[in-house]
């Protein structure tokens, strides 16, 4: 890295190079833009570098985790459990179904979903459990998983901020329920926009191809579908960019890490809190850095001078129940999942990315001492 600051320093940045455009070029050169051997290619690729049998690209990650609510036979009057800190997708996937949202509070530490909480909010009408690897730190899939088992619950994984987190030394993705991952320009490799779901059962991975693909069964000619499904494919286009970011994707998230660490480093005496280490059992995959401010803390007033100095920031993550159409329609309230809603109060993103200089770096971590004090 050099040492050498930027004017403006933006929340994220892709990893984009040559072979990103020449792997693009080619797919434009050979006039097979959609439904052409790329998308294969890079869906091997993910799936060998996951460590599963089948994965199948979709149009976003939001797309993904509904047709996992296809896979689980989630419908009208199920309840299905997740995060309330995290991107609205985690609930809106079940909504889309015709299911209601069920929100269980997450652990001050991790972020994640709190087990004691999922198993609190269990009800007979509980279909599905979408479990959230926030911010790229793995979920407590030991104590999820036997739940789910018990009550006879479907586990969806929310993987799409966390490829590459290993949990319990195998990778994110590996551990036998569905998996969803998601490819926007923020996240650790791109596909512009794009997703994909990956899964180590063959009759899943049959399914997600058809539904992705308007319902078309494998033996179907081109206009004859064999079930309802939907436009989620992925282009060819958007595949070749992801099979560049697969190549370099053991580059980038190393880079990640130091950018990670180095943050750790800077901020030390700074009044913020940091994102939880790794430890034996999680090994978290970079998505964003995000701080905690101190309780009382004028967080709306530090983003506000900070972008004052050309710096970029983001109140990581609002609570989804807190969100207007979620009041409107299910009656949520404050203090409802408290834990939550206190890191939704007080978490902010700083700027972060592969290549983000050291210099810039400094730079962040000075306005924020001087914008907290």
């Amino acid at each position: 890295m050099t040492e050498t600051a930027t004017d403006r320093i933006n929340l994220s940045a892709p990893w984009i190079d040559e072979r990103d455009e020449e792997l693009v070029l080619e797919v434009l050169r050979s006039g097979w833009l959609s439904l052409g051997p790329t998308g294969p290619r890079f869906e091997s690729m993910l799936a060998d570098w996951i460590g599963v049998p089948y994965a199948a690209a979709v149009s976003s990650g939001t797309a993904g985790l509904h047709l996992c609510m296809r896979l689980a036979g989630v419908g009208p009057g199920d309840e299905v459990i997740t995060s309330p800190y995290s991107f609205v997708a985690s609930a809106n996937c079940a909504i889309y179904e015709g299911a209601t949202p069920v929100f269980a509070d997450i652990d001050p530490h991790t972020f994640n979903l709190d087990p004691a909480a999922v198993e609190a909010a269990i009800t007979p009408r509980t279909k599905a459990l979408v479990a959230v690897d926030i911010f790229g730190y793995p979920a407590e899939y030991d104590e999820l998983l036997p739940l789910c088992e018990r009550h006879g619950i479907a586990l969806v994984e929310d993987s799409c901020e966390a490829l590459g987190a290993m949990y319990k030394g195998k990778p994110l993705g590996s551990h036998g329920h569905p998996a969803v991952w998601a490819f926007y320009p923020n996240k650790q490799m791109t596909t512009g926009e794009g997703g994909a779901v990956t899964t180590g059962n063959e009759d899943e991975y049959e399914l997600l191809v058809s539904l992705r693909n308007q319902g078309r069964l494998e033996t179907s000619s081109w206009l004859q579908h064999g079930r309802l499904g939907y436009n989620y494919r992925l282009d060819d286009i958007s595949a070749a960019l992801g099979v560049g970011q697969l190549e370099k994707l053991d580059r980038i998230l190393p880079a990640r890490r130091e950018v990670a660490a180095l943050y750790g480093e800077l901020l030390q005496g700074v009044d913020v809190e940091t994102p939880l280490a790794d430890d034996a059992d999680h090994v978290r995959s970079w998505f964003v850095y995000v701080v905690k401010l101190p309780v009382g803390a004028d967080r709306s007033g530090v983003m506000e001078r900070m972008a004052a100095q050309g710096i970029a920031t983001a109140p990581y993550l609002p609570s989804i129940h807190l969100q207007s159409y979620m009041r409107e329609r299910y009656g949520f309230s404050e203090g409802m999942l408290p834990v939550s809603e206190d890191c939704s109060a007080r978490t902010m993103a700083l700027p972060f990315h592969a290549r983000l200089e050291r210099a810039d770096q400094e730079r962040v971590v000075e306005a924020l001492r001087g914008a907290i004090r």
